[in-house]
């Protein structure tokens, strides 16, 4: 067996069904935490709008902060949609989706989504850089978020890498490429990667409960 097969094989079928139980453990402990009942007297009944308006309040920044976080604000923004558009819009990533849930979509060009990657990529390693020497930024920091960062990098490079054929042959680019969104998956469920199916819940969560108690989230 080859690398490359180990890669395409086994070491993704682990990777996945890890990825899968430890999502859907968080998933079942975060429900755990929600099954206490809240005895007090609501003042506002309608949860279903509150915490709506606390997914859409949250996603930009209080206009008391605006200007301090506005960089991490925009770059944030960017970074997520370029990683999207590279991710889920790339021919063969939309092959082995799906392999995987059996249904597939329109890819874009491979130059653009070489662009998006790349951007990708450079807005992450500038926002690492601004991590490790801000100073607020740094102080708040700890090893979860620099994992975080690197296990998701890693892919990035290295699928750039594998799609400009720069670096060694394919088979052996394209297998380290494997391996490391391996490695990503296997991290994502317990690290703060796991914002990306959380932070919308959570928002709407923060907003019913504050609804309830007559306070705008």
């Amino acid at each position: 067996m080859t690398l490359l097969d180990f890669a395409s094989g086994p070491g993704m079928q682990w990777a996945l069904w890890i990825f899968v139980f430890g999502v859907l453990w968080r998933l079942v402990g975060a429900l755990f935490l929600l099954s206490r009942k809240d005895l007090t007297k609501p003042r506002q009944y309608n949860s279903v709008a509150a915490g709506l308006g606390a997914i859409i309040s949250r996603s930009a920044p209080a206009h008391a902060f605006e200007k301090r976080i506005l960089f991490q604000h925009v770059t944030g923004y960017v970074w997520h949609f370029a990683l999207f558009i590279s991710v889920l819009f790339f021919a063969p990533h939309i092959l082995f989706f799906e392999s995987v849930l059996g249904f597939g979509w329109p890819h874009l060009p491979n130059t653009i989504i070489l662009i998006t990657a790349i951007i990708a990529t450079a807005v992450l390693i500038t926002l690492l850089i601004r991590r490790a020497t801000h100073p607020v930024q740094r102080f708040i920091s700890n090893a979860d978020d620099y994992i975080s960062i690197f296990v998701v990098l890693i892919p990035l490079i290295t699928g750039i890498l594998a799609f400009a054929h720069v670096g060694g042959r394919y088979e052996t680019l394209l297998a380290i490429h494997l391996l490391s969104v391996e490695v990503m998956l296997i991290w994502f469920p317990f690290g703060k990667l796991m914002h990306a199916i959380m932070t919308m819940p959570a928002r709407y969560q923060a907003g019913t409960a504050f609804g309830r108690r007559g306070v705008k989230a």
